[in-house]
């Protein structure tokens, strides 16, 4: 099977699922893509990414989505790294983003919103519209906390006096849990 754009934003839904499965099950509707085809997408870019005759890093992604929409350079404390971004149609206003290191092996990939976080108001935090730099930029003190998967990212903050996780999958925000003393 030939993996492309519509297999590579099923293989993202497949870890999506782990924190909001109703709202994988709403795109797999509008995208017209079963369970068993979210599943075989998952499979196909597992087996690739391991695979050793597969492309590595940018060249992998390149090879799935094509010539990306942005190449340049981004700091990362005291080294430049090089960054690439694809637009894919389920998240039309955010980019999907594959960081660099020096070697050229993937530091990070993740949504970002074009231009950088975007302040939003508490009730602007809608799931799948969000990307971890606008909670930063939205929730002054905000903390970047481990996620609880691959793949996954936890941004606690306070609003209103009350604590939250908001919790992400590749940096697309997925949904918000309030937060106790205990460790995310």
């Amino acid at each position: 099977m030939k993996f492309g754009v519509r297999q590579f934003e099923l293989a993202l839904m497949h870890r999506m699922r782990d924190l909001d499965a109703a709202r994988v099950e709403v795109a797999l509707m509008a995208m017209g893509a079963s369970r068993a085809e979210l599943r075989a997408a998952h499979t196909q870019w597992t087996a690739m990414l391991h695979s050793e005759r597969a492309p590595k890093g940018r060249a992998l992604v390149r090879m799935v989505l094509g010539p990306p929409a942005y190449e340049g350079v981004k700091p990362a404390g005291s080294l430049t790294c090089e960054v690439a971004r694809w637009r894919l149609p389920s998240w039309p206003d955010l980019e999907f983003e594959v960081l660099l290191g020096p070697g050229g092996e993937v530091w990070n990939q993740w949504f970002v919103r074009p231009g950088g976080g975007r302040a939003l108001a508490f009730a602007e935090l809608i799931p799948w519209r969000c990307v971890v730099a606008d909670v930063g930029a939205s929730f002054p003190g905000a903390s970047h906390l481990e996620g609880s998967a691959p793949h996954h990212w936890t941004v606690g903050f306070t609003h209103e006096g009350t604590h939250y996780h908001a919790r992400f999958v590749y940096g697309l925000y997925q949904r918000l849990d309030r937060a106790d003393d205990r460790p995310a």
